[in-house]
This record gives structure tokens, C-alpha cells and sequence, in this order.
């Protein structure tokens, strides 16, 4: 005879099943490089299109998926061979302001590596098709809680040469926030 209990239990585990299988193959963290590898259109080369002057563009949401922060920023990328320094300047719509500076190191299988003084250990990722996918532990400024959240970047090379990038921050393995943003090259002045 089947109890209530393990009716229950049978469904709340069924639960578990779809809520894994959701997340392991069809929503944002399903993503792998090789889904893009044969992609159509140009590669997304790092030391081609994240370098020079840039400007960005975004908005950050929360864990309730309003918008709780909007941002410009300024960035500067540089490359000598496969080592890249990419300086980034964020102006939120608080008025706060951010600095950042990435060191990033391409390998020849295009896998990469990358560093910066608010992450936690080293982030790790690759280019694959017009796509790069970078994964990392960043601590928040101590004003934001000081909290270590788990980032998945996904960044996207439209036709045009702009990059659209995709990330989102969890805690425990809950999303916590998502930021869209833009990167293109600044215009040079008339």
C-alpha cells in the first residue's frame, strides 16, 4: 500500500529530476563552448575584439529579476602576443564608481585564464566560435556584503563587432543577479 508520505516524497524527488534536467540542458548554465563551435559568421578572437577603447553599456538584476542597477564604463584593452590587461571604469546610476583591471592570458587551443584583484583564485574559460565563455569567483566591495558569488560570463560577437555579454552571479548554486551589457569600440572623436 502506497502512503501519502511516499507519494509525497516520489513527487518532491520527481521535483529534483526536472528542476536538474531544466537547468542541465536547456536554460542559461546548460551552455558549453562546443554548442558554439561550429558557429556561422566570424570567431570571436579576444586580442581582435576586446581590444582598444571600448565603452559599455548594461543593467544589473536582482534576485527578483527587476533592474536594480544601470552602468556605463569606460574599458581599455591592450595585448602584447597572448597576454592581454584590460582596464575597466564602471559609473553606476547610484552615482558609485568602480575600477577594475583583468589580466587575461589566451592559450594557443584558445582556452583562457584570467585574474584580477576582486576575484577569488583564477577564472577560467574559452573561445569557441563567436562565442567566449568565462567562469569565475568574485568578492563583492564590503558596501555590497562582501559576499563571494559564482559567475558564468557569456559573451556574444553580433555581426556588426559588437559584443554582447551575459552573466550571471549565484550564491549555493541560486541566482542572485544577472547583468546584460554591451562592448563596442568608442567612436573616434570628429
Amino acid at each position: 500500500m502506497i502512503t501519502s508520505f511516499t507519494l509525497i516524497a516520489l513527487g518532491a524527488a520527481g521535483g529534483l529530476v526536472l528542476v536538474y534536467l531544466r537547468a542541465r540542458y536547456f536554460g542559461f548554465m546548460a551552455q558549453r563552448p562546443a554548442d558554439y563551435a561550429d558557429g556561422t559568421g566570424q570567431a570571436f578572437d579576444l586580442r581582435m575584439h576586446l581590444n582598444g577603447s571600448m565603452i559599455c553599456e548594461g543593467v544589473i538584476y536582482g534576485p527578483t529579476g527587476r533592474v536594480t542597477s544601470r552602468f556605463v564604463a569606460d574599458m581599455e584593452a591592450r595585448w602584447d602576443g597572448n597576454r592581454g590587461v584590460m582596464k575597466e571604469h564602471f559609473r553606476y546610476d547610484s552615482g558609485s564608481e568602480q575600477h577594475r583591471q583583468w589580466t587575461l592570458i589566451l592559450g594557443n587551443d584558445g582556452h583562457i585564464r584570467a585574474t584580477a584583484p576582486d576575484l577569488v583564485g583564477e577564472g577560467h574559460g574559452q573561445q569557441s566560435g563567436p562565442t567566449v565563455q568565462l567562469r569565475y569567483r568574485i568578492r563583492l566591495d564590503d558596501d555590497a556584503g562582501g559576499h563571494v558569488l559564482d559567475t558564468t560570463d557569456w559573451m556574444y560577437l553580433a555581426p556588426n563587432g559588437t559584443i554582447v555579454n551575459r552573466s550571471q552571479f549565484r550564491k549555493f548554486g541560486i541566482k542572485v543577479a544577472e547583468l546584460v551589457a554591451t562592448m563596442r569600440r568608442k567612436e573616434a572623436p570628429a
